[in-house]
């Protein structure tokens, strides 16, 4: 069974950090490309960072600076360092793994930045 757990979500008030994880398990991780999507309250799902097989990073333009994706492929898990965060990230945070074939969404764990 394919699983993607994140965890590591909560409430921070603006400045502060968080650091997400999302587990997996059900799948060859290490031939998967894993991002981070966030959704807010009324907006649709966006991507905020990806990490390809081989470590390559993207990040959208509102978090580059800010957050940092990384894998540790013998562990199954992908992580997101949050650092200086802003109300505007509060959002339910997914876990998303990727190849030409399949796409798997774990269940999301909400960030809350208050001001």
């Amino acid at each position: 069974e394919v699983q993607l757990v994140e965890s590591g979500g909560g409430s921070v008030q603006a400045g502060g950090s968080l650091t997400l994880s999302c587990a997996a398990s059900g799948f060859r991780f290490d031939d998967y490309g894993i991002g981070w999507f966030r959704q807010a309250p009324g907006k649709e799902r966006e991507l905020v960072a990806t990490i390809t097989r081989v470590g390559i990073t993207i990040y959208a333009d509102s978090v580059k600076g800010r957050f940092t994706i990384s894998r540790d492929n013998a562990k199954n898990t992908v992580y997101l360092q949050m650092n200086s965060l802003k109300p505007e990230d509060t959002a339910v945070y997914y876990c998303k793994a990727w190849d030409l074939r399949n796409n798997y969404w774990g269940q999301g764990t909400q960030v809350t930045v208050s001001s």
